[in-house]
Protein backbone atom coordinates (compact mmCIF):
# COMPACT_ATOMS: atom_id res chain seq x y z
CA UNK A 1 0.00 0.00 0.00
CA UNK A 2 1.44 3.35 -1.04
CA UNK A 3 0.94 5.99 1.69
CA UNK A 4 2.76 8.73 -0.21
CA UNK A 5 1.00 12.04 0.19
CA UNK A 6 1.01 14.14 -2.93
CA UNK A 7 0.98 17.84 -2.03
CA UNK A 8 -1.77 19.94 -3.56
CA UNK A 9 -0.38 22.88 -5.54
CA UNK A 10 -1.22 26.22 -3.96
CA UNK A 11 -3.13 27.24 -7.08
CA UNK A 12 -5.40 24.19 -6.68
CA UNK A 13 -6.13 24.58 -2.98
CA UNK A 14 -9.62 25.87 -2.21
CA UNK A 15 -9.59 29.45 -1.03
CA UNK A 16 -10.95 29.90 2.50
CA UNK A 17 -14.51 31.16 2.52
CA UNK A 18 -14.68 34.77 3.67
CA UNK A 19 -16.70 35.32 6.83
CA UNK A 20 -19.39 37.97 6.44
CA UNK A 21 -22.01 39.35 8.76
CA UNK A 22 -25.69 38.97 7.85
CA UNK A 23 -25.88 42.47 6.37
CA UNK A 24 -22.93 41.81 4.06
CA UNK A 25 -24.59 38.65 2.75
CA UNK A 26 -27.91 40.46 2.33
CA UNK A 27 -26.17 43.20 0.37
CA UNK A 28 -24.68 40.61 -1.98
CA UNK A 29 -28.13 39.10 -2.54
CA UNK A 30 -29.55 42.53 -3.40
CA UNK A 31 -26.78 43.32 -5.90
CA UNK A 32 -27.21 39.92 -7.55
CA UNK A 33 -30.98 40.50 -7.68
CA UNK A 34 -30.43 43.71 -9.62
CA UNK A 35 -28.25 41.86 -12.12
CA UNK A 36 -31.05 39.33 -12.56
CA UNK A 37 -33.54 42.17 -13.12
CA UNK A 38 -31.25 43.50 -15.83
CA UNK A 39 -30.85 40.05 -17.38
CA UNK A 40 -34.64 39.62 -17.62
CA UNK A 41 -35.47 43.22 -18.52
CA UNK A 42 -36.22 42.51 -22.17
CA UNK A 43 -38.40 39.50 -21.37
CA UNK A 44 -40.34 41.65 -18.90
CA UNK A 45 -40.65 44.60 -21.32
CA UNK A 46 -38.60 46.89 -19.07
CA UNK A 47 -36.50 49.75 -20.37
CA UNK A 48 -32.92 49.97 -19.11
CA UNK A 49 -31.00 53.07 -18.04
CA UNK A 50 -27.23 53.14 -17.57
CA UNK A 51 -26.06 55.73 -15.08
CA UNK A 52 -23.25 56.46 -12.60
CA UNK A 53 -22.99 56.25 -8.82
CA UNK A 54 -22.10 59.83 -7.74
CA UNK A 55 -25.17 62.00 -8.13
CA UNK A 56 -27.32 59.20 -9.50
CA UNK A 57 -31.05 59.85 -9.83
CA UNK A 58 -32.26 56.43 -8.78
CA UNK A 59 -35.59 57.59 -7.35
CA UNK A 60 -36.32 59.50 -10.56
CA UNK A 61 -35.48 56.53 -12.79
CA UNK A 62 -37.83 54.33 -10.79
CA UNK A 63 -40.64 56.75 -11.62
CA UNK A 64 -40.27 55.57 -15.23
CA UNK A 65 -40.16 51.82 -14.40
CA UNK A 66 -36.57 51.52 -15.64
CA UNK A 67 -34.03 48.89 -14.62
CA UNK A 68 -30.74 50.51 -13.59
CA UNK A 69 -27.27 49.44 -14.73
CA UNK A 70 -24.21 51.13 -13.19
CA UNK A 71 -20.94 50.82 -15.14
CA UNK A 72 -18.69 51.48 -12.10
CA UNK A 73 -20.44 48.73 -10.16
CA UNK A 74 -20.03 46.36 -13.09
CA UNK A 75 -16.31 47.13 -13.24
CA UNK A 76 -15.63 46.74 -9.51
CA UNK A 77 -17.70 43.55 -9.31
CA UNK A 78 -15.64 42.12 -12.16
CA UNK A 79 -12.51 43.25 -10.31
CA UNK A 80 -13.49 41.42 -7.13
CA UNK A 81 -14.21 38.33 -9.21
CA UNK A 82 -10.73 38.48 -10.81
CA UNK A 83 -12.18 39.10 -14.29
CA UNK A 84 -11.14 42.71 -14.88
CA UNK A 85 -7.48 42.07 -15.80
CA UNK A 86 -8.39 40.36 -19.07
CA UNK A 87 -11.04 42.96 -19.89
CA UNK A 88 -8.53 45.78 -19.41
CA UNK A 89 -5.96 44.14 -21.66
CA UNK A 90 -8.63 43.51 -24.30
CA UNK A 91 -9.56 47.20 -24.20
CA UNK A 92 -5.90 48.23 -24.53
CA UNK A 93 -5.48 45.94 -27.53
CA UNK A 94 -8.54 47.68 -28.96
CA UNK A 95 -6.69 50.98 -28.77
CA UNK A 96 -7.29 52.44 -25.29
CA UNK A 97 -4.33 53.97 -23.49
CA UNK A 98 -2.74 52.50 -20.36
CA UNK A 99 -3.48 55.83 -18.64
CA UNK A 100 -7.25 55.62 -19.14
CA UNK A 101 -9.38 54.96 -16.04
CA UNK A 102 -9.41 51.20 -15.51
CA UNK A 103 -13.13 51.25 -14.68
CA UNK A 104 -13.66 52.44 -18.26
CA UNK A 105 -11.38 49.81 -19.76
CA UNK A 106 -12.87 47.02 -17.66
CA UNK A 107 -16.33 48.06 -18.84
CA UNK A 108 -15.36 48.36 -22.50
CA UNK A 109 -13.43 45.09 -22.36
CA UNK A 110 -16.49 43.36 -20.93
CA UNK A 111 -18.49 44.65 -23.90
CA UNK A 112 -15.87 43.39 -26.35
CA UNK A 113 -16.12 39.93 -24.81
CA UNK A 114 -19.90 39.77 -25.08
CA UNK A 115 -22.65 41.33 -23.03
CA UNK A 116 -22.18 39.15 -19.95
CA UNK A 117 -22.22 40.77 -16.51
CA UNK A 118 -20.17 39.97 -13.40
CA UNK A 119 -22.62 37.30 -12.19
CA UNK A 120 -22.57 35.52 -15.54
CA UNK A 121 -26.00 36.84 -16.47
CA UNK A 122 -26.41 38.80 -19.72
CA UNK A 123 -26.50 42.59 -19.57
CA UNK A 124 -29.01 44.21 -21.92
CA UNK A 125 -28.18 47.08 -24.23
CA UNK A 126 -29.29 50.26 -22.41
CA UNK A 127 -32.19 52.26 -23.80
CA UNK A 128 -30.80 55.51 -22.40
CA UNK A 129 -27.54 56.77 -20.94
CA UNK A 130 -28.22 59.15 -18.06
CA UNK A 131 -25.10 61.11 -17.20
CA UNK A 132 -25.18 63.25 -14.07
CA UNK A 133 -21.75 64.84 -14.24
CA UNK A 134 -20.37 65.18 -10.70
CA UNK A 135 -16.74 66.22 -10.79
CA UNK A 136 -15.33 63.44 -12.99
CA UNK A 137 -14.70 64.44 -16.61
CA UNK A 138 -14.02 60.79 -17.49
CA UNK A 139 -17.73 60.05 -17.09
CA UNK A 140 -18.51 62.13 -20.16
CA UNK A 141 -15.91 60.42 -22.36
CA UNK A 142 -16.99 57.04 -21.03
CA UNK A 143 -20.59 57.54 -22.08
CA UNK A 144 -19.48 59.04 -25.37
CA UNK A 145 -17.77 55.74 -26.18
CA UNK A 146 -20.78 53.72 -25.05
CA UNK A 147 -23.12 55.94 -27.08
CA UNK A 148 -21.05 55.29 -30.20
CA UNK A 149 -21.22 51.56 -29.57
CA UNK A 150 -24.95 51.30 -28.85
CA UNK A 151 -26.32 54.35 -30.68
CA UNK A 152 -28.79 55.12 -27.89
CA UNK A 153 -30.02 58.49 -26.52
CA UNK A 154 -27.88 60.27 -23.92
CA UNK A 155 -29.38 62.59 -21.33
CA UNK A 156 -26.87 64.95 -19.75
CA UNK A 157 -27.39 66.56 -16.35
CA UNK A 158 -24.63 69.10 -15.96
CA UNK A 159 -23.80 69.64 -12.28
CA UNK A 160 -21.77 72.79 -11.48
CA UNK A 161 -18.55 72.20 -9.56
CA UNK A 162 -18.44 73.48 -5.99
CA UNK A 163 -15.48 75.76 -6.63
CA UNK A 164 -16.47 78.12 -3.80
CA UNK A 165 -17.11 75.31 -1.35
CA UNK A 166 -20.86 75.87 -1.15
CA UNK A 167 -24.07 75.30 -3.10
CA UNK A 168 -25.42 78.65 -4.29
CA UNK A 169 -29.13 79.07 -5.15
CA UNK A 170 -28.36 79.71 -8.82
CA UNK A 171 -26.51 76.38 -9.00
CA UNK A 172 -29.52 74.55 -7.59
CA UNK A 173 -31.89 76.39 -9.93
CA UNK A 174 -29.69 75.51 -12.91
CA UNK A 175 -29.84 71.78 -12.12
CA UNK A 176 -33.60 71.85 -11.43
CA UNK A 177 -34.21 73.59 -14.75
CA UNK A 178 -32.32 70.82 -16.57
CA UNK A 179 -34.40 68.20 -14.75
CA UNK A 180 -37.63 69.88 -15.81
CA UNK A 181 -36.70 70.80 -19.37
CA UNK A 182 -34.39 67.97 -20.48
CA UNK A 183 -34.09 64.95 -18.21
CA UNK A 184 -37.71 64.31 -17.25
CA UNK A 185 -39.15 64.92 -20.75
CA UNK A 186 -36.43 62.69 -22.20
CA UNK A 187 -37.18 59.87 -19.78
CA UNK A 188 -40.92 60.21 -20.48
CA UNK A 189 -40.32 59.87 -24.21
CA UNK A 190 -37.98 56.88 -23.92
CA UNK A 191 -40.00 55.00 -21.31
CA UNK A 192 -43.52 55.89 -22.41
CA UNK A 193 -44.37 56.59 -18.75
CA UNK A 194 -45.75 59.94 -17.62
CA UNK A 195 -43.81 61.56 -14.76
CA UNK A 196 -45.65 61.57 -11.42
CA UNK A 197 -44.04 63.84 -8.83
CA UNK A 198 -46.06 62.24 -6.02
CA UNK A 199 -44.50 58.91 -6.91
CA UNK A 200 -41.07 60.54 -6.61
CA UNK A 201 -42.02 61.88 -3.18
CA UNK A 202 -42.96 58.38 -1.98
CA UNK A 203 -39.61 56.98 -3.08
CA UNK A 204 -37.82 59.79 -1.26
CA UNK A 205 -39.65 58.99 1.95
CA UNK A 206 -38.03 55.55 1.77
CA UNK A 207 -34.66 57.12 0.94
CA UNK A 208 -34.72 59.22 4.12
CA UNK A 209 -35.33 56.18 6.32
CA UNK A 210 -32.37 54.36 4.80
CA UNK A 211 -30.15 57.44 4.96
CA UNK A 212 -30.85 57.94 8.66
CA UNK A 213 -29.91 54.35 9.47
CA UNK A 214 -26.81 54.47 7.27
CA UNK A 215 -25.52 57.56 9.08
CA UNK A 216 -26.06 55.85 12.43
CA UNK A 217 -24.02 52.89 11.18
CA UNK A 218 -21.17 55.01 9.80
CA UNK A 219 -20.98 57.16 12.93
CA UNK A 220 -20.94 54.08 15.16
CA UNK A 221 -17.20 54.03 14.42
CA UNK A 222 -16.81 56.80 17.02
CA UNK A 223 -17.07 54.01 19.58
CA UNK A 224 -14.02 52.20 20.94
CA UNK A 225 -13.64 49.62 19.65
CA UNK A 226 -15.31 50.58 16.42
CA UNK A 227 -17.97 47.98 15.52
CA UNK A 228 -17.40 48.58 11.80
CA UNK A 229 -14.59 49.21 9.38
CA UNK A 230 -15.50 52.49 7.70
CA UNK A 231 -13.61 51.66 4.50
CA UNK A 232 -13.40 47.95 3.75
CA UNK A 233 -16.59 47.09 5.62
CA UNK A 234 -18.37 50.23 4.47
CA UNK A 235 -18.15 49.27 0.80
CA UNK A 236 -20.66 46.52 1.59
CA UNK A 237 -22.85 48.84 3.62
CA UNK A 238 -23.06 51.60 1.02
CA UNK A 239 -23.77 49.23 -1.88
CA UNK A 240 -27.59 49.29 -1.88
CA UNK A 241 -28.01 53.01 -1.20
CA UNK A 242 -25.40 54.13 -3.72
CA UNK A 243 -26.72 51.96 -6.56
CA UNK A 244 -30.13 50.67 -7.63
CA UNK A 245 -31.95 50.36 -4.30
CA UNK A 246 -32.12 53.83 -2.76
CA UNK A 247 -35.79 54.72 -2.43
CA UNK A 248 -37.04 51.13 -2.24
CA UNK A 249 -38.61 49.28 0.74
CA UNK A 250 -35.86 46.68 0.30
CA UNK A 251 -33.20 49.30 1.06
CA UNK A 252 -35.17 50.56 4.05
CA UNK A 253 -35.32 47.05 5.46
CA UNK A 254 -31.65 46.39 4.70
CA UNK A 255 -30.47 49.43 6.65
CA UNK A 256 -32.83 48.65 9.52
CA UNK A 257 -31.28 45.18 9.78
CA UNK A 258 -27.77 46.57 9.42
CA UNK A 259 -28.27 49.19 12.13
CA UNK A 260 -29.65 46.62 14.57
CA UNK A 261 -26.72 44.33 13.83
CA UNK A 262 -24.18 47.08 14.48
CA UNK A 263 -25.93 48.21 17.66
CA UNK A 264 -25.65 44.66 18.94
CA UNK A 265 -21.91 44.65 18.20
CA UNK A 266 -21.57 47.86 20.20
CA UNK A 267 -23.48 46.30 23.11
CA UNK A 268 -21.15 43.29 23.07
CA UNK A 269 -18.04 45.46 22.75
CA UNK A 270 -17.06 43.83 19.47
CA UNK A 271 -14.92 45.26 16.71
CA UNK A 272 -15.58 44.87 12.96
CA UNK A 273 -16.24 41.63 11.14
CA UNK A 274 -13.32 40.77 8.84
CA UNK A 275 -13.09 38.00 6.23
CA UNK A 276 -11.44 35.87 8.94
CA UNK A 277 -13.94 36.61 11.71
CA UNK A 278 -14.19 39.24 14.41
CA UNK A 279 -11.24 41.62 14.45
CA UNK A 280 -8.84 41.35 17.36
CA UNK A 281 -7.54 44.21 19.46
CA UNK A 282 -8.00 47.68 17.96
CA UNK A 283 -4.53 49.23 17.92
CA UNK A 284 -4.79 51.95 15.29
CA UNK A 285 -7.65 54.16 14.16
CA UNK A 286 -7.29 55.62 10.68
CA UNK A 287 -9.01 57.88 8.18
CA UNK A 288 -8.54 56.78 4.56
CA UNK A 289 -8.78 58.93 1.44
CA UNK A 290 -9.29 57.37 -1.98
CA UNK A 291 -11.05 54.28 -3.38
CA UNK A 292 -9.96 50.75 -2.47
CA UNK A 293 -8.18 48.27 -4.70
CA UNK A 294 -10.80 45.77 -5.86
CA UNK A 295 -8.71 43.07 -7.53
CA UNK A 296 -6.88 42.28 -4.26
CA UNK A 297 -9.55 43.60 -1.92
CA UNK A 298 -9.36 40.82 0.65
CA UNK A 299 -5.55 40.76 0.77
CA UNK A 300 -5.49 44.55 1.04
CA UNK A 301 -7.93 44.51 3.97
CA UNK A 302 -5.94 41.75 5.71
CA UNK A 303 -2.88 44.02 5.81
CA UNK A 304 -4.89 46.34 8.04
CA UNK A 305 -6.64 43.97 10.42
CA UNK A 306 -3.51 41.85 10.89
CA UNK A 307 -1.94 44.99 12.37
CA UNK A 308 -4.99 45.83 14.47
CA UNK A 309 -5.80 48.82 12.25
CA UNK A 310 -9.42 49.82 11.74
CA UNK A 311 -10.56 52.55 9.38
CA UNK A 312 -13.01 54.72 11.32
CA UNK A 313 -14.09 56.77 8.34
CA UNK A 314 -13.21 57.19 4.69
CA UNK A 315 -13.92 59.64 1.91
CA UNK A 316 -14.75 56.82 -0.52
CA UNK A 317 -17.74 55.81 1.61
CA UNK A 318 -19.15 59.29 0.86
CA UNK A 319 -18.70 59.21 -2.93
CA UNK A 320 -22.42 58.55 -3.32
CA UNK A 321 -23.60 61.15 -0.83
CA UNK A 322 -22.51 63.22 2.17
CA UNK A 323 -25.28 61.98 4.42
CA UNK A 324 -23.19 62.27 7.60
CA UNK A 325 -22.94 66.03 7.00
CA UNK A 326 -26.70 66.41 7.14
CA UNK A 327 -28.02 65.87 3.61
CA UNK A 328 -31.27 63.95 3.26
CA UNK A 329 -33.56 63.63 0.27
CA UNK A 330 -36.54 65.91 0.87
CA UNK A 331 -39.97 64.61 -0.28
CA UNK A 332 -41.44 68.12 0.10
CA UNK A 333 -38.95 69.56 -2.42
CA UNK A 334 -38.08 66.54 -4.58
CA UNK A 335 -36.43 68.16 -7.61
CA UNK A 336 -34.45 70.63 -5.49
CA UNK A 337 -33.43 67.66 -3.36
CA UNK A 338 -32.11 65.77 -6.40
CA UNK A 339 -30.11 68.87 -7.34
CA UNK A 340 -28.58 69.25 -3.87
CA UNK A 341 -27.71 65.56 -3.81
CA UNK A 342 -25.83 65.72 -7.11
CA UNK A 343 -24.13 69.00 -6.19
CA UNK A 344 -22.97 67.68 -2.83
CA UNK A 345 -21.23 64.44 -3.81
CA UNK A 346 -17.63 64.08 -2.61
CA UNK A 347 -16.13 64.14 -6.09
CA UNK A 348 -17.82 67.51 -6.66
CA UNK A 349 -16.08 69.18 -3.69
CA UNK A 350 -13.05 71.43 -4.04
CA UNK A 351 -9.77 70.61 -2.27
CA UNK A 352 -10.26 72.93 0.73
CA UNK A 353 -13.62 71.28 1.39
CA UNK A 354 -12.08 67.83 1.19
CA UNK A 355 -9.31 68.87 3.61
CA UNK A 356 -11.87 70.31 6.03
CA UNK A 357 -13.84 67.09 5.85
CA UNK A 358 -10.83 64.86 6.58
CA UNK A 359 -9.66 67.04 9.47
CA UNK A 360 -13.15 66.90 10.94
CA UNK A 361 -13.11 63.11 10.69
CA UNK A 362 -9.72 62.88 12.41
CA UNK A 363 -11.03 64.96 15.30
CA UNK A 364 -14.49 63.40 15.65
CA UNK A 365 -13.34 59.79 15.30
CA UNK A 366 -10.18 60.34 17.39
CA UNK A 367 -8.08 58.89 14.60
CA UNK A 368 -4.33 58.38 14.76
CA UNK A 369 -3.74 59.69 11.26
CA UNK A 370 -4.55 59.76 7.56
CA UNK A 371 -3.72 57.19 4.91
CA UNK A 372 -4.12 58.09 1.24
CA UNK A 373 -4.58 55.28 -1.27
CA UNK A 374 -3.90 57.10 -4.52
CA UNK A 375 -5.40 55.41 -7.56
CA UNK A 376 -3.06 55.35 -10.53
CA UNK A 377 -5.76 55.75 -13.17
CA UNK A 378 -8.24 57.98 -11.28
CA UNK A 379 -7.55 61.69 -11.72
CA UNK A 380 -10.80 62.64 -9.99
CA UNK A 381 -9.51 61.33 -6.68
CA UNK A 382 -5.71 61.52 -7.04
CA UNK A 383 -5.41 65.12 -8.23
CA UNK A 384 -4.27 67.20 -5.28
CA UNK A 385 -3.84 64.33 -2.84
CA UNK A 386 -0.29 65.29 -1.85
CA UNK A 387 -1.58 68.76 -1.04
CA UNK A 388 -4.33 67.16 1.05
CA UNK A 389 -1.74 65.05 2.88
CA UNK A 390 0.47 68.02 3.77
CA UNK A 391 -2.41 70.26 4.85
CA UNK A 392 -4.00 67.58 7.02
CA UNK A 393 -0.68 66.89 8.74
CA UNK A 394 -0.13 70.59 9.28
CA UNK A 395 -3.59 71.23 10.73
CA UNK A 396 -4.00 68.12 12.87
CA UNK A 397 -0.44 67.25 13.85
CA UNK A 398 -1.27 63.63 12.99
CA UNK A 399 0.99 61.58 10.70
CA UNK A 400 -0.13 60.85 7.16
CA UNK A 401 1.08 58.36 4.58
CA UNK A 402 0.69 57.75 0.86
CA UNK A 403 0.42 54.49 -1.05
CA UNK A 404 -0.61 53.88 -4.65
CA UNK A 405 -2.58 51.04 -6.19
CA UNK A 406 -5.36 50.97 -8.77
CA UNK A 407 -9.07 50.30 -9.01
CA UNK A 408 -9.39 47.09 -11.01
CA UNK A 409 -6.04 46.60 -12.78
CA UNK A 410 -4.17 43.74 -11.05
CA UNK A 411 -0.89 44.88 -12.60
CA UNK A 412 -0.80 47.82 -10.21
CA UNK A 413 -1.02 46.04 -6.90
CA UNK A 414 2.24 44.86 -5.35
CA UNK A 415 1.32 43.18 -2.08
CA UNK A 416 4.88 43.23 -0.69
CA UNK A 417 5.34 46.90 -1.58
CA UNK A 418 2.06 48.01 -0.04
CA UNK A 419 2.53 45.84 3.06
CA UNK A 420 6.01 47.26 3.74
CA UNK A 421 4.75 50.79 3.46
CA UNK A 422 1.81 50.16 5.75
CA UNK A 423 4.03 48.53 8.36
CA UNK A 424 6.34 51.55 8.25
CA UNK A 425 3.37 53.86 8.70
CA UNK A 426 1.97 51.92 11.65
CA UNK A 427 5.40 51.98 13.26
CA UNK A 428 5.52 55.74 12.87
CA UNK A 429 2.05 56.13 14.40
CA UNK A 430 3.15 54.01 17.35
CA UNK A 431 6.33 56.05 17.78
CA UNK A 432 4.43 59.31 17.59
CA UNK A 433 2.10 58.15 20.35
CA UNK A 434 4.85 57.18 22.75
CA UNK A 435 7.49 59.82 22.11
CA UNK A 436 5.81 62.62 20.18
CA UNK A 437 8.45 62.14 17.48
CA UNK A 438 7.41 61.65 13.92
CA UNK A 439 5.27 64.65 13.11
CA UNK A 440 5.90 65.76 9.55
CA UNK A 441 7.90 62.62 8.73
CA UNK A 442 6.52 60.61 5.84
CA UNK A 443 7.66 56.99 5.58
CA UNK A 444 6.00 56.59 2.21
CA UNK A 445 6.72 58.41 -1.02
CA UNK A 446 4.42 58.35 -4.05
CA UNK A 447 5.64 55.58 -6.31
CA UNK A 448 3.65 53.24 -8.49
CA UNK A 449 3.13 49.97 -6.61
CA UNK A 450 4.02 47.90 -9.67
CA UNK A 451 5.34 44.38 -9.50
Amino acid sequence: MNDTVIPIPASKKPKPVAIKDDAMNLQKEMINRNYMELATARANNKKVAATFVPGNLNELLMCFDMARSLPETNALQNGMRKKSGKFIMDAERDGHSEDVCTYVKADLGMMLGGEVGPTGDPLPTPDVLLLSYTGCFTFMKWFELIRHKYNVPTLMLHVPYQGSGRIDPNMRDYVVRQLKETVIPGLEQISGVKFDIDRLREYMKESVKAENDLVAVLQSAKNRPSPIDGYFGAVYYIGPIFTAFRGTPEATEYYRVLRAEIEERIRLGKGPVTPEGDMGEEKYRLIVEGPPNWTSFRDFWKMFYDEGAVVCSSTYAKVGGLYDFGFRHDPDHPLESLADYALGCYTNLNLPSRIDMICKYIEEYQADGLLINSIKSCNSFSAGQLLILREVEKRTGKPAAFIETDLVDPRYFSAANVKNRLESYFQMVKQKRTTGIGEGVRPVIPLHAVQ
